[in-house]
Formats: structure tokens, C-alpha cells, sequence
């Protein structure tokens, strides 16, 4: 195992257990932890730039994925456009550190209460957007795990050299 190597290891582990974690940016952490590691291991322009930049799109991607996936559950779940900017709007101010669980009340708790207050629905559609909020939440963190998980075995596949490994 080579120095590019470990490090990348001690961020992917870091970023997997942080995709669990509430407010943590795991994925931003996996990728600081590809860009350190490039950077070790001999940048060279070519092909290190195409890849970091693909992978820094990739990143934006995988890190809108719990919003988007919140916004989609109470949409499926009979929520209407209000439900989803409301579970949108939530998950971003429960990303305040002030708000415990704040990523999973915020989408939950928008997503109802623009349906019970904006769009005027009963107590019992409303909860099933908020319902459908949390399914999509939790779609969204399994997406982001197969996702962590690719890059990371790829990474780490890239990084790979026995040759000149540490530990001889």
C-alpha cells in the first residue's frame, strides 16, 4: 500500500461513515481525500485533470442527491409542488447545527407544513407527503452508499501499486 493509498482509504472510510452522519459532507470528504491523493502520487496533467474534474461533478451530483431524493418521496407520496420546495426549503435550514436531526426533521417538517399551511390539505395527506419525504430520504442515502462505495472501490483500484507499496 502506497501513501496515496492509505489516505484515500482513511478519507473514503471517513466520507462511508459519514454518510450516515447528519450535516457531515461525506462525499465532499472523498473527494478531498481523491484530490490529496493525486496530488501524492505524481499529478500529471493529462489524465489527472479530466479525471479530478469529472470527479468534482460527480461529487456535486452525488452531494444534491438527499434533497432532490426528499423532494421526490413527497411528490410521490401525493405531496404537491409546494410539498416538494417545502422538503426542499427543510433540508436546507436543517442543515443548521441549532436543529438536531436537522436533515431528516427539516425535509420532514417542510414537507408538512406546506401542505397543512400553504396548500391547505387535512392532517392526514399531510403526513403522507411528510411520509413520502422520509422514504425518499432514505432512497437517497442508499444511493449515496452504492455511490460512495463505486467510487471508492475505483479509487482505490486507480491508487492500487503494489510495486511500491509501504509495508516492504
Amino acid at each position: 500500500m502506497t501513501l496515496p493509498f492509505l489516505i484515500f482509504l482513511l478519507a473514503w472510510i471517513v466520507g462511508m461513515i459519514g454518510t450516515f452522519v447528519p450535516a457531515m459532507p461525506a462525499t465532499l470528504i472523498i473527494f478531498l481525500g481523491t484530490v490529496a491523493a493525486t496530488l501524492l502520487d505524481g499529478f500529471q496533467a493529462w489524465p489527472d485533470i479530466p479525471f479530478l474534474l469529472t470527479f468534482a461533478v460527480i461529487t456535486v451530483l452525488i452531494m444534491s442527491v438527499d434533497n432532490v431524493a426528499s423532494a421526490w418521496g413527497a411528490r410521490r407520496y401525493g405531496g404537491s409542488r409546494q410539498a416538494m420546495w417545502g422538503a426542499l426549503i427543510g433540508g436546507i435550514v436543517g442543515l443548521l447545527p441549532v436543529i438536531p436531526f436537522g436533515l431528516i426533521v427539516g425535509p420532514l417538517a417542510g414537507a408538512f407544513l406546506a401542505e397543512l399551511l400553504v396548500v391547505g390539505k387535512s392532517v392526514q395527506d399531510s403526513l403522507r407527503s411528510a411520509w413520502g419525504t422520509l422514504i425518499g430520504l432514505l432512497a437517497g442515502i442508499a444511493a449515496k452508499v452504492v455511490l460512495h462505495t463505486l467510487v471508492g472501490v475505483y479509487e482505490l483500484w486507480r491508487l492500487w501499486d503494489p510495486a511500491h507499496s509501504l509495508l516492504k
